[in-house]
């Protein structure tokens, strides 16, 4: 059974080639092909799914603003409700599990931007969290460094974790219902790393890729709950080039393998994650199939790749042992994609 998948891009207010939000179609068989535009939006650039309802919301990262939208059709979007203001380049939207509100990242000027939702999913009330404070202080010459936060992960215990690629921090919240997100306690990684995107094991560990540095933080929370840095090391098998910058970071579905991709020497990096899930080792360094690859979606037995600047998603079929991609099997071409989002089955299940 096909299934569904909502693409974010980048539109002409970006110097993208992207029309709003896109549908594709993941045949069980690997092929991709496009259903089309699903809606017209500005710069879409990130993109989630509520958990219970059949909502999406996106990010207009020119724009700086954030709307949600339900199916219309097959695999159209229709807007729900009007937008509502972000902050500047608002990269990333992340809702919690149990659909009491959403997450919103702007990499613009470090804001942290909490909404909450009704019943149907509609957003109903914005809440800024307090600013980052950078850990490493001032420069030398006593110029500050920007706060740029880039995204949020929800936690099994209902904090919500996000980066700071400007800080070099980790920040966990707690959400309190009409006030918004409390501080609880940040991490500090090692300076210029960019922890930008992250993702949790089924151990309890948080793996963190490091946008400047292209490494992997590992993070581990201690018996009271407090996140720690438990080690750092390379994405790559091969060494980071000129010119890289890490993107996205995702986990196969048996948590065995992750897969970092970088941007510049348009890679995708597998790892191997030990039998503990405490630790990350590079297994081998493939060509992702096209520039710029941004995004990437892992699947039982498949990947597939957004490539923002080539304006195509490529998959490549996953051997089941090794868990190194083989191909590419598929390319489908779509304007500047950013993000790709698993909406469920074509026939809505």
């Amino acid at each position: 059974m096909a299934e569904l998948v909502w693409t974010g891009s980048y539109t002409a207010d970006s110097n993208g080639n992207g029309k709003g939000i896109g549908a594709l179609s993941l045949g069980a068989d690997g092929h991709v092909a496009s259903l089309g535009l699903a809606t017209a939006a500005d710069s879409p650039s990130f993109l989630a799914i509520h958990p219970e309802l059949p909502v999406v919301y996106a990010v207009e990262e020119h724009a700086q603003t954030v709307r949600a939208y339900r199916p219309s059709g097959a695999s159209g979007l229709d807007p729900l409700g009007g937008t509502w203001p972000a902050g500047p380049a608002a990269c990333h939207v992340a809702v919690d599990p149990q659909g009491r509100f959403l997450v919103v990242a702007c990499w613009g000027d470090g804001q942290v931007v909490l909404y909450e939702l009704d019943h149907d999913g509609g957003i109903t009330s914005r809440h800024s969290a307090a600013p980052a404070v950078d850990p490493y202080g001032a420069g030398p010459g006593g110029e500050a460094r920007p706060s740029r936060a880039h995204a949020s992960l929800m936690l099994p215990d209902g904090r919500i974790m996000t980066t700071d690629l400007g800080h070099d921090l980790l920040r966990v919240w707690r959400y309190v219902p009409g006030e918004g997100l409390v501080a609880d306690h940040q991490v500090v990684l090692p300076k210029g790393s960019g922890p930008r995107h992250l993702t949790r094991h089924s151990s309890g560990t948080v793996f963190v890729v490091t946008e400047y540095s292209i490494e992997v933080a590992t993070v581990r929370p201690s018996p009271d709950g407090t996140f720690e840095l438990a080690a750092i090391g390379p994405a790559t098998a091969e060494g980071a080039f000129d010119g890289d910058s890490a993107a996205e970071i995702g986990l196969s579905p048996d948590g065995r393998h992750a897969y970092v991709g970088v941007r510049g020497s348009n890679r995708i990096c597998v790892l191997r994650v030990t039998e503990d899930g405490t630790r990350l080792e590079p297994l081998a360094d493939v060509p992702s199939g096209g520039n710029w690859p941004r995004h990437h979606l892992v699947r039982a037995g498949w990947l597939h790749v957004a490539h923002e600047r080539s304006n195509d998603v490529v998959t490549f079929r996953l051997h089941p042992e090794t868990g190194l991609p083989e191909g590419p099997i598929s390319r489908v071409e779509t304007g500047s994609p950013t993000a790709l989002l698993a909406a469920g089955h074509l026939d809505g299940s």
